[in-house]
C-alpha cells in the first residue's frame, strides 16, 4: 500500500440523533482521505467527541449524507451514542 492509498483509506463519518425528532440517527457528513481529515478537524474544533471504529465508519460511509442509518446498524450506533453520553458532564440538577 502506498502512502496515497493509505490517505484515501481514511474514512470519517458524522452522525446526528435528536431524541424525539429523528426516527433514527442520520449521516450528516462522510468522506475519505482529505475530506475525512477535514471532518475530523471540524469535529475537534467544535469539541465533538470522536469515536474510532473503522468497520462501522466503512458501513456508515456507504449510506450517504442526510440519510438515516439502516436498522442493522442500530446496535453499533447506539454504542457510539452511549459513548458520547458518557463523556458529557451531568447537567445541573442531575438528570440528562
Amino acid at each position: 500500500m502506498t502512502p496515497r492509498d493509505d490517505l484515501r483509506s481514511k474514512v470519517a463519518v458524522a452522525l446526528r440523533y435528536r431524541h424525539g425528532e429523528d426516527v433514527a440517527p442520520l449521516v450528516t457528513a462522510s468522506g475519505r482521505g482529505l475530506l475525512a481529515d477535514r471532518i475530523l478537524a471540524l469535529a475537534e474544533e467544535a469539541r465533538v467527541p470522536i469515536h474510532q471504529d473503522a468497520e462501522l465508519a466503512e458501513a456508515l460511509d456507504q449510506i450517504g449524507v442526510d440519510r438515516a442509518i439502516p436498522p442493522e446498524l442500530y446496535s453499533a450506533v447506539a454504542e457510539v451514542i452511549a459513548f458520547v453520553h458518557r463523556l458529557r458532564p451531568p447537567p445541573i440538577g442531575g438528570r440528562r
